[in-house]
C-alpha cells in the first residue's frame, strides 16, 4: 500500500507533472533533427554526398549548444531558482524549434539548432532537481521514475509526426513548449532552495564544484555512470542500419524507426528503475543490475545472428530497456550534492555524459578499420560499462538521504 500512496502523491504533483510534460518536449525536440536530418537537408538542396557531412556539423552545433546551456541552466537554477530556470529553457527551446521551421539555408538551420541545443539542456536536470526537493524524501523515486518514464515517449511522438512533414513536426514541438509554459502558474518553489536563497552561501559556483577536491570527484564520478547510455543511442542505435549489414540482413532498417524502439525500451527501463529503487530502497543496488543487463544485452545485440529487421528492432527495444537509467542515473547525481549546487550539478552531469559521445564516436571509428565494426564495438561498450561499474562503487547510497543542506568547501 506504502508504494501505491507514494506513486499517488508523486503523479499528482504539479512540479512531477510539468517536469515530466517538460521532458516530454524535450526528448522530442531532441531527438527530432536526428530523425528529420535527412528529409529536411534535402529540402533545403542538398547534394547526397553532402547530407552526411552537413548533418554532423548540424548535429556537433546542437551538441555544442547543450554543453554551454548545461553549465548556463544550472549555475542559474542555483543562483535565482528552479521554476523561472525550468521555464526559461522551455521558452528558449521552443521558440528556436518553431523559427527552425522556417529556415532557407544551412546557417540559418546551424544557429537555431545551437540555440535549440542551449535551451534543451535545462530541461532534465532542473526538472529533477525540483522534484526531488518538493517530494518526500522516501518518494522521491517515484517522482524521477514518472518525469523520465513519460518523458522519453516524446521520441516515439517525433518520429510519427516527422513522418508528415520535417517543418510542421519543428512547429508542433515549439506549440507543445509554449503551451507547457502555462501551467507554470500551478508550480511553486521548493522549500529547500528559497530558505537557502537568502543565506550568504555560495550558490551555483562552478570555482567551488571544480576547486574542491572531494566534491570534483564526486562531479566527475557521476558523468561517468552515463556514458553507457550514449554509447547505445549513439552507436549501436543510431548505426542500425550499418549493423543490420554487418548482421547479413537484407531488409532495410529505418533510422528513425531504430531511435523509435529504443526510446520505446527506455520508458519501460526508467519507470522499471525508479520503482526498483523504490523496492530495493536503493540506488546503487538498481545501477549494478541494469549495468549487467545492459552489458549482456550490448554483447548480444553484436554477436548474436540476428537474421531478420522485425527480430533486430525488438533486440532495440530491449537494448533501450537496458539503459533505461537515467533518470535514476540523474536523480543519484542530484542527491549526491547540497542545495547550493544541487541545479549545477544535476544539469551539467547529464549533458556532460551526452557530450562523452564524442569520444566514444573517435574511439569506435579508430578501432573499425582495424578490428571491424562489430568489435570495435563491442571493445568500446565493454570499457563504458566498466567504467560506469567502478563509478558506481564509491558512490554513497542516497536513497531516503535528507537533501537540506549546503555544500561548504
Amino acid at each position: 500500500m506504502s508504494h501505491i500512496k507514494g506513486l499517488r502523491n508523486a503523479a499528482f504533483n504539479a512540479a512531477v507533472i510539468v517536469a515530466a510534460l517538460g521532458y516530454f518536449v524535450d526528448i522530442y525536440d531532441l531527438i527530432l533533427f536526428s530523425v528529420v536530418r535527412i528529409p529536411s537537408l534535402a529540402s533545403l538542396g542538398l547534394l547526397p554526398e553532402d547530407i552526411t557531412k552537413q548533418g554532423l556539423f548540424l548535429l556537433n552545433m546542437q551538441m555544442a549548444g547543450t554543453l554551454i546551456g548545461g553549465v548556463l541552466w544550472g549555475v542559474l537554477g542555483d543562483k535565482k531558482g528552479r521554476i523561472s530556470t525550468l521555464f526559461g529553457s522551455i521558452l528558449l527551446y521552443s521558440l528556436a524549434n518553431t523559427l527552425n521551421a522556417f529556415v532557407t539555408n544551412v546557417e540559418q538551420y546551424a544557429i537555431l539548432r545551437f540555440i535549440a541545443g542551449i535551451g534543451l539542456a535545462g530541461e532534465l536536470g532542473v526538472g529533477i532537481t525540483l522534484v526531488s526537493e518538493v517530494l518526500p524524501k522516501d518518494q522521491r523515486g517515484y517522482g524521477t521514475m514518472i518525469v523520465a518514464g513519460i518523458g522519453v515517449t516524446g521520441a516515439l511522438l517525433a518520429n510519427m509526426v516527422a513522418k508528415l512533414d520535417w517543418r510542421t513536426a519543428y512547429i508542433v514541438g515549439g506549440i507543445m513548449g509554449l503551451l507547457l509554459l502555462l501551467l507554470r502558474i500551478k508550480v511553486v518553489e521548493s522549500e529547500m532552495f528559497s530558505n537557502v536563497k537568502s543565506s550568504e552561501h555560495k550558490k551555483g559556483s562552478l570555482l567551488q564544484l571544480l576547486s574542491t577536491p572531494h566534491l570534483l570527484r564526486r562531479f566527475l564520478l557521476c558523468i561517468l555512470i552515463g556514458m553507457p547510455t550514449w554509447f547505445v543511442v549513439g552507436i549501436l542505435v543510431t548505426l542500425a542500419p550499418e549493423f543490420a549489414k554487418a548482421h547479413g540482413i537484407q531488409d532495410s532498417i529505418s533510422g528513425g524507426d531504430a531511435i523509435a524502439f529504443c526510446y520505446a525500451g527506455l520508458a519501460i527501463g526508467d519507470f522499471l528503475t525508479g520503482w526498483l529503487s523504490q523496492v530495493y530502497k536503493s540506488r546503487r543496488k538498481v545501477m549494478f543490475q541494469f549495468l549487467a543487463f545492459n552489458a549482456f544485452c550490448s554483447i548480444a545485440y553484436l554477436l548474436f545472428p540476428f537474421t531478420s529487421s522485425a527480430a533486430l528492432y525488438w533486440w532495440i527495444f530491449v537494448l533501450g530497456i537496458s539503459v533505461g537509467f537515467w533518470a535514476i542515473f540523474v536523480t543519484i547525481a542530484a542527491e549526491q550534492f547540497g542545495t547550493n549546487l544541487r541545479a549545477t550539478v544535476a544539469t551539467t552531469v547529464p549533458n556532460i555524459a551526452r557530450g562523452s559521445l564524442n569520444l566514444i564516436s573517435v574511439a569506435f571509428a579508430s578501432l573499425t578499420p582495424v578490428i571491424g565494426m562489430k568489435y570495435s564495438a563491442l571493445c568500446v561498450g565493454v570499457a563504458c560499462t566498466l567504467i560506469a561499474i567502478l563509478s558506481v562503487i564509491p558512490l554513497e547510497e542516497t536513497f531516503g538521504k535528507d537533501m537540506d543542506y549546503v555544500e561548504i568547501s
